[in-house]
């Protein structure tokens, strides 16, 4: 990078501290200092987005979008639904890119791992997680994660779809909750998106896959529909 950003005056707390915490907000029985608490672990990690961030622009000439701290919200939520540590969780801080296709994909994760070595890769294109796909590349700056999505265009649209499938019937919808249909729904046009991409990848062998997963979703919008 051509210019050194300068680290805050934001110091994390100690990690037994962090989890203490974490398990406080699991349960609900916070006080305003734990609040405040938070606020500052979430802060910390404003160094090591900054320093991603402007990594990806000035080294790959990329614009990603994203946020310097997950909300406290987000937060307790996940605390409610998993059983992570606090200081386990690798989305505080993250940024997205959205690339064409699958061979774009691939070509900036490993573009990633070379300018962030020792980066982890979460590959959720084969094995999505409630019909969610992308990859994501955990980058570490000072012992803090920095989440790095890379969507192509079709699992994007996905994901926003879901969102707001989510937003107007049931959150639950994003993590495998909520009524059967609109889940049933969300892993066929997951399916398809995968499909299609696969098509354009390879060129063969997923055309009768792909008229299948159409031919599921076409059932399960009918059901929704008679429900």
């Amino acid at each position: 990078m051509q210019q050194e950003l300068q680290r805050g005056d934001s110091p994390s707390p100690g990690t037994t501290k962090v989890d203490q915490l974490g398990g406080r907000l699991r349960v609900d029985d916070y006080s305003d200092e734990d609040l405040l608490l938070l606020d500052r672990f979430r802060r910390s990690h404003a160094f090591a987005y900054e320093h991603t961030v402007r990594a990806i622009r000035e080294d790959l000439r990329l614009a990603p979008t994203g946020r310097p701290a997950k909300s406290t919200n987000a937060i307790r939520d996940k605390l409610h639904r998993s059983s992570i540590r606090l200081s386990q969780m690798q989305d505080i801080a993250g940024c997205r890119l959205i690339v064409e296709d699958r061979r774009r994909q691939d070509a900036i994760v490993a573009d990633l791992m070379r300018l962030f070595p020792g980066s982890t890769v979460v590959d959720r294109r084969d094995k999505p997680s409630h019909g969610y796909r992308a990859v994501h590349v955990i980058v570490c700056i000072d012992d803090k994660a920095v989440e790095v999505q890379v969507r192509t265009e079709p699992q994007h649209v996905w994901a926003e779809y879901a969102e707001k499938l989510a937003d107007t019937i049931d959150p639950a919808l994003k993590y495998g909750g909520g009524p059967e249909g609109p889940r049933a729904i969300l892993r066929a046009l997951s399916n398809v998106a995968h499909f299609v991409e696969q098509i354009e990848l390879d060129g063969t062998g997923q055309h009768q896959l792909f008229a299948v997963a159409i031919a599921e979703v076409a059932s399960k919008l009918a059901d929704l529909h008679r429900e």
